[in-house]
């Protein structure tokens, strides 16, 4: 969900954010709040609770503005910012020209986190004024608080440690993207550094796990505590670490190999065409059996696009109603559909198929249609590539 646009940087909310505030909300209603304030009516509790997980998220979209603010002054172009059930994201278009760049980057995002953490820890002191605090009764302290203390009370802590755990040095995480420029600027080779930070996370996102699962079967891990939804909460986060560093190192080695090479290199030339009015079971005949490729252009007159039909559209239709459905009727029309040019970089490409969670694109140049643009095409070029260089690495040591 769009949500608008922060200092020209667009802002959006993915669903499973919706998990988060219901799971802070909950927490703080049921169980924290009741226990500072025993004496606070329900309504009071419920909308203190909802205020403050509004202002956490709040909190989590400072700290990824911070990172694209940064970004952009260092010329690093980031266009959106997601939030989700595990946090944020800053989404850049490319990675850091270099690592003192990827270093402030990188740094922002904890350092905005500590300082709204001991903000709110200041602000809460402040609406409380002088009290004289019992250490054996700590929670008299808790209780003398009103509504809006509270909420920056619990805010406090809670940025704190998210300021802190986003500088354990494991990618994606902040601390490993700290991690990663000072191995970039040791080595000056951004990839190798990649594969040491990502290993790193996926080293700390397994042992996220391990706490994880000792904590639903009763340990108390240093921390954080012990319990089966904690737990359970745990190893999925550790889950998504150790996935998103090997995803991240994959992703900049796939761009790498792919280099500045453009579409017209690897795209699929002359693929086999159909026109509008072609029924569905022709398709089937004369293309789909007995050839590899799954997706038809569908052309109109000289070479003009109209739209693409692919195995997928076909699977759809009743087959008895094949022979008498002409393919513009199933066919993804040509304004909806990712198109590719030809001088356009290939690992742009690839990247806009992940996005987009697509397999290929039709190539034009000029409205007409000039190739087809496949992931299998990509990853056959960069398996060559792979092939090459090993071959090489086995001459040079022969």
């Amino acid at each position: 969900m769009r949500i608008g646009r922060i200092a020209g940087i667009e802002v959006t909310l993915d669903w499973s954010l919706l998990i988060i505030f219901i799971l802070i909300s909950f927490t703080l209603a049921a169980g924290v709040l009741p226990t500072w304030h025993p004496e606070w009516s329900q309504p009071i509790i419920l909308i203190t609770a909802v205020t403050a997980a509004l202002l956490f998220l709040a909190s989590v979209l400072l700290h990824e503005l911070s990172h694209a603010v940064v970004g952009r002054r260092l010329s690093i172009s980031v266009p959106r910012i997601t939030l989700f059930v595990f946090g944020g994201m800053a989404h850049m278009e490319g990675e850091p020209r270099s690592w003192k760049d990827e270093l402030g980057m990188a740094i922002a995002g904890p350092i905005t986190s500590l300082a709204l953490g001991f903000g709110f820890l200041y602000l809460a002191g402040a609406l409380a004024g002088p009290i004289e605090a019992d250490p054996e009764k700590p929670m008299d302290l808790l209780s003398s608080l009103g509504p809006v203390a509270t909420v920056f009370f619990w805010l406090g802590p809670i940025n704190i440690v998210l300021g802190l755990f986003n500088l354990v040095p494991g990618f994606p995480l902040d601390g490993g993207r700290v991690l990663r420029a000072v191995l970039w600027g040791l080595s000056g080779d951004l990839l190798r550094a990649t594969r040491w930070a990502a290993a790193a996370g996926q080293a700390f996102g397994l042992l996220l796990i391990a706490s994880g699962f000792a904590m639903v079967f009763g340990l108390t891990v240093p921390v954080f505590g012990s319990g089966p939804l904690g737990g359970l909460w745990l190893a999925l986060i550790g889950w998504f670490l150790s996935n998103a560093a090997a995803m991240s190192y994959r992703r900049l080695a796939t761009e790498q190999g792919l280099g500045r090479i453009s579409v017209s290199r690897v795209m699929q030339r002359d693929p086999a065409t159909v026109a509008p009015e072609t029924s569905v079971q022709a398709i089937i005949d004369d293309h789909l059996l007995g050839h590899g490729q799954r997706a038809f252009p569908v052309v109109k007159g000289n070479d003009r696009l109209q739209g693409l039909v692919c195995l997928a559209d076909i699977r759809k239709l009743e087959p008895s109603k094949r022979s008498e459905t002409p393919v513009s009727a199933i066919m993804t029309p040509v304004d909806e559909l990712q198109v590719a040019a030809p001088s356009e970089s290939a690992s742009a490409v690839m990247k806009r198929l992940g996005e987009r969670g697509i397999n290929q694109m039709p190539v034009l140049k000029d409205g007409r249609l000039v190739g087809l643009i496949s992931r299998e095409n990509l990853l056959t070029w960069l398996s060559l590539q792979q092939g090459s260089a090993h071959e090489a690495k086995l001459s040079a040591r022969s």
